[in-house]
């Protein structure tokens, strides 16, 4: 139950997101919510990896070469999902930072209810 709360919650802060941020497009909640689906599956099978093979860069940058990774891995959703777009590499920096911003904020509010 927790998992499909977590994926509803994603795919509103990606349609808020979408609204709001020039460069993202999105075709309807449906498309948000496999988004959000795909961005959870890429997070748990391909961000590991990517992290595991960019250690060397990870270290030297103290760790903020992992939001390039995150963007990599907005920019894979994108590529994988039809109903989805991200114009470019900054953009998808920049979305996966308030994407994490409102997961933060929405998580903690879906915790305190429960």
């Amino acid at each position: 139950m927790k998992l499909i709360v977590k994926i509803l919650l994603t795919a509103i802060a990606v349609v808020i997101i979408a609204n709001f941020l020039p460069g993202v497009q999105i075709n309807g909640f449906t498309s948000a919510i496999v988004v959000a689906a795909v961005l959870g599956f890429l997070r748990v099978t391909v961000k590991p990896l990517l992290i595991f093979f960019t250690l060397p860069a990870t270290i030297v940058t103290f760790g903020i070469f992992i939001l390039v990774i995150n963007a990599v891995i907005i920019l894979l959703a994108d590529y994988l999902v039809s109903g989805f777009s991200v114009s470019g590499f900054w953009i998808a920096l920049l979305f996966s930072l308030l994407l994490s911003f409102f997961q933060t904020i929405f998580y903690a509010i879906a915790d305190e209810n429960n």
